[in-house]
């Protein structure tokens, strides 16, 4: 009688101790998912910033260039006359 009230309270225990051990698991999943969350709107944010200022960047470049006599179009026809 004894002996199993023992080995009962044995396999609790060591239950228990699993238990514990796939609950704390399971909430260091739960913070590396968060931070990796965070993580993922961060870059998104700088991805956004990023694009825009290439778009800022590319018209200040298109506008450079067409005020710039050494990227306009020739017209080679205009010359051979």
């Amino acid at each position: 009688m004894m002996n199993c009230d023992i080995d009962g309270d044995m396999e609790n225990q060591v239950e228990m101790e699993e238990k514990t051990r796939l609950i704390n698991q399971v909430l260091e999943l739960q913070h590396t998912l968060e931070d990796l969350s965070a993580r993922v709107d961060a870059v998104k944010e700088e991805n956004l910033k990023l694009k825009s200022e290439n778009q800022v960047l590319g018209q200040y470049i298109e506008n450079l260039m067409s005020a710039s006599s050494v990227f306009q179009t020739t017209d080679t026809k205009s010359k051979r006359k």
